[in-house]
């Protein structure tokens, strides 16, 4: 008889066989059960350690600022890193898992490549709080610290980038297909280049401008300006804009290229003392030493006043008022805007008080009109010789004087009188 013939059922050995190595529950083979386990087991174990690790680290820190930074900001990459790590030891090292487990890898190696910059990052930032951390922004003079800080800022923006990008780049190149690409992408990256700057051109200038502004000292964060008609505070650098706090607390986002191309002022370049002004039209009548006098009060013991300047000076005496102006000095620019606001409060309200005839006011002088009576102009004696006590002039004062205005305005009533006279006398002369 054929072997077929026969039934071809397991035995009960075989049975417990395929039950030892066969499916469990009717889900997943037993050994694949055992291996997530270990893998479970060498995670927690990981976890643990890095658990120790940061322990330690931060019990031997002790004060110590850079050590403590590092604890905080490395704790979590440091776990997943050794996690992750034990994972794919465990998974390397088991024998016969399936298919699946080179997907898994592959997939926890990208996830390494990220935790690594991760790492490097937080290393980076460490470096960078440390150095912040010698210079101090809380003082007055506090130029130097503030260019520092942008600078540090910036660079810690460039840094994370380029990390990234790094990062991103290796990823791809786990990829057999990314690496064969790789030679094509190299001869075309000319012309990419060019239609990516072409493309971005307005980011790429922001970029360089935002660089150009963190290298070249032009402003720093903190730095009190005046831009678009606003005055405020630089309270970030990017590298492709720039916030400023307006005064009213709005924030003015402008592109880093506008303080590159755009004239703007900025009242603490070199420290943060300034000076400013405070103008006041009054009267002719206003007395200038007691309004010195006033302003030496309202300055002098004032907090506000850094005791470097304080001046008051007549700037302009044109038509019916007399331009003041008070000169003052404060440590920054906000102290200054209260200082200026102290003062003229002050004086307008000493003018009210002590001299209102001295406020400013219009004068209409009476000058004479049409119905006026004209000047008579003195005689002249001497034939014709000007007066005494009286000063040539263009039409008066002399001979050649008054011949000049007889062009103008005709003989005057003397010399009328006169040829009257002559021709009476003349009609006399033949009748008699």
């Amino acid at each position: 008889m054929p072997l077929t013939a026969f039934p071809t059922t397991p035995s009960p050995l075989a049975a417990d066989g395929l039950a030892a190595d066969g499916v469990v529950s009717g889900v997943l083979p037993r050994s694949t059960w055992l291996l997530l386990l270990v893998v479970a087991g060498a995670a927690l174990v990981a976890w643990l350690v890095a658990v120790a690790i940061g322990t330690l680290v931060r019990r031997l820190a002790g004060s110590s600022p850079v050590a403590a930074d590092l604890s905080r900001r490395g704790r979590r990459p440091l776990r997943v890193l050794l996690v992750l790590l034990a994972v794919t030891l465990v998974l390397d090292a088991a024998p016969g898992v399936g298919d699946w487990r080179d997907v898994v890898v592959r997939v926890l190696g990208l996830a390494l490549i990220a935790v690594v910059a991760w790492l490097i990052a937080v290393a980076a930032f460490v470096v960078e709080d440390l150095a912040l951390a010698r210079y101090d922004v809380d003082v007055d003079d506090n130029r130097h610290a503030r260019r520092v800080r942008t600078q540090v800022t910036l660079i810690r923006r460039l840094t994370v980038a380029v990390i990234a990008v790094l990062a991103i780049a290796g990823m791809l190149l786990t990829f057999p297909a990314a690496r064969a690409a790789g030679t094509s992408i190299l001869a075309s990256a000319g012309v990419l280049s060019v239609v990516a700057g072409l493309a971005a051109q307005t980011s790429l200038a922001n970029v360089f401008a935002g660089m150009q502004l963190a290298f070249t000292d032009a402003i720093r964060v903190d730095d009190v300006v005046v831009v678009e008609d606003e005055w405020g505070r630089i309270e970030e650098i990017t590298l492709t804009y720039v916030v400023v706090h307006v005064w009213d607390d709005r924030r003015l986002v402008l592109p880093s290229t506008h303080f590159t191309t755009t004239p703007f002022q900025n009242w603490t370049r070199k420290e943060s003392a300034v000076l400013g002004s405070v103008e006041l039209d009054v009267d002719w009548t206003v007395p200038l030493e007691e309004m010195r006098a006033e302003l030496d009060r309202l300055v002098v013991g004032n907090e506000l006043w850094d005791e470097r300047v304080v001046v008051l000076q007549v700037t302009d005496a044109v038509g019916a008022v007399v331009r003041v102006r008070v000169l003052v000095s404060a440590k920054d620019g906000p102290t200054l805007f209260d200082l200026r606001c102290h003062v003229r409060e002050g004086l307008v309200v000493w003018l009210q008080r002590e001299h209102p005839t001295a406020l400013p006011k219009v004068r209409n002088e009476g000058v004479a009109g049409p119905d006026t009576a004209p000047t008579r102009r003195p005689a002249a004696v001497d034939g014709g010789s000007r007066p005494a006590g009286a000063q040539s002039g263009l039409f008066t004062g002399s001979q050649e004087a008054r011949e000049r205005s007889r062009a103008f305005t005709g003989p005057s009533e003397a010399e009328l009188a006169e040829r009257a006279r002559l021709d009476e006398e003349s009609r006399e002369q033949p009748s008699a």
